[in-house]
Order: structure tokens, then sequence, then C-alpha cells
């Protein structure tokens, strides 16, 4: 397997309060800490664990992480490559700003068109920021590929990839040939940190920086302006308030259950 390409984004931390511009109502990404998402740390470990499979075959392999963000996304990028990535691509340009899920597949499309070889294409099956959930599929449309979307296991068989998919219906077994793209949950594995070995090697890797220009995509089909999809409002959450304190005297427990009758949880 000649490349496998990893789809990355940074995201707001989840333990960090997310709140929407005024205007826009687009995401506000300098309101809040700003992570690699959980979801793309597993897409990457798994890319990892294929590559050292394939390397222990006798198989040379090569990942690369790709990331369409702000400038200050290539913390994100860093993040992976320190994981132990091999290079990385960051499309960077004020003009995607706000694009709707639609468009950001044709952004991270174009990206993938830059990469000779191409066998394997991994991402996490939806964003913390956004949970559209459908960017790998829209992917797969655009290219022409097959797509294994929402995946707990994965493998990957000369020149087929299988995977067990899990839904409320229950678990199916996938399986398609390559070139694909594949899109994994939270159960995949467990990434690994980086070392301060990965962290020093990440400074030294490969980053490209591409433009829409530099990859042929007209602005004019891209952001928050010609997005299929528009915010019109937005209401804040409510502040938090105090709990309901009960003085058990021994009937803590029929308190408790009468309060969630009240509340109508059970």
């Amino acid at each position: 397997m000649p490349n496998i390409v990893v789809l990355i984004k940074q995201v707001p931390d989840t333990w960090s309060e997310r709140k929407l511009t005024d205007g826009d109502f687009t995401l506000d990404r300098d309101a809040a800490d700003k992570v690699l998402d959980e979801i793309n740390e597993r897409a990457v470990e798994e890319a990892l664990l294929i590559k050292e499979n394939a390397a222990a075959a006798g198989s040379e392999s090569t990942v690369t992480v790709v990331c369409a963000g702000p400038e200050g996304a290539s913390d994100a990028i860093r993040k992976a490559l320190s994981m132990g990535a091999d290079k990385a691509i960051h499309i960077s340009d004020p003009a995607i700003h706000g694009s709707d899920a639609v468009q950001t597949a044709w952004v991270l499309a174009g990206a993938l068109g830059q990469i000779e070889g191409v066998e394997l294409v991994i991402a996490g099956n939806e964003a913390t920021d956004g949970r559209a959930g459908a960017v790998p599929a829209i992917i797969a449309e655009y290219l022409g590929i097959p797509q294994l979307t929402h995946l707990r296991k994965l493998t990957v068989d000369g020149q087929s990839v299988k995977g067990e998919r899990e839904t409320d219906e229950g678990v199916f077994q996938l399986e398609a040939a390559l070139p694909a793209i594949v899109s994994v949950t939270e159960k995949i594995n467990e990434p690994r940190f980086p070392s301060f070995k990965g962290i020093m090697a990440a400074k030294k890797k490969e980053v490209l920086t591409y433009t829409l220009a530099d990859l042929g995509i007209d602005p004019s089909t891209v952001g928050v302006g010609n997005a299929g999809t528009q915010v019109l409002a937005s209401t804040p959450k409510p502040p938090r308030t105090a709990g309901e304190k009960v003085a058990d005297e021994g009937d803590g427990g029929v308190q408790a259950a009468q309060y969630l009758i009240a509340q109508k949880i059970i």
C-alpha cells in the first residue's frame, strides 16, 4: 500500500465553552481552546497500525494527513505528525470560512487529487464541532470510490479493505476494493500518546500548504456566503442554576424519586 491519507480537523475543545459569532453565526474558533479532534486521533492511529502491519509483512507505506483550516490549525497537524504520520497537507484560505459539509468535501477532494498513489483515505465518522457525519460519503461521491463508513473494526487485505459497522440494527460486515474511503468510530482503537522523540521529529516533517487557487477551486463555490445551509438565528444556552439539595433524614431515596417523577425523568 503506497499511500494512506488521514483527514483531520482542528476543533474547539469539548471541555471549553463553544460560541457562535455574531452576524453569520459560524463557530467562533477563537472563543475556546483548539485541539485535534479526538476522533481524528483514532483515525491517525488506525493508519499507523495499518502501516506497521504492512511493514511487518515487508511492504512500505506512507501516512499523509490532510487538514483544511486557518493558520492556527498547524498545531493539530503537528500533533498528528508527532503521533507518527509522515507528512501533511494544510489547506489554508480565508474563502473556506463557513463552508458546509458539501463544500468542505469538495475542498478535501481537491487536495486528495494532489497526492499520488492514494489507496486508502481514513476519516473520523463525524467532527465534534459540526456532527454532520457526511463528509467522507460526499468525498466518495466526488472521487467515484467506494465508501465504508462508521466502522468499529478495519482491516486491509491485499487490494481490498474490510470493515465492521455497528448500528442500532446490528453489526454488518463490509468489504470494498481499493482505493476506498472509510470513516471510523470511537470504538476502533485507543490512540497512542506522542513520544518526545515523535514530537521532536514532527518539527522536521514536510507540511505543504495549499490555497484554493493551488487546488484549482473557484472561491465562489465555497464559504459561508455560498453554503447550501444557513443559520438565521441562535439562542445562547441558559446559565447553569444550582441544583436542588435533599436533606436525607432516612427518606432521601424517596425524595429523590419524587423529584425525578416531578421532572418526568422517570
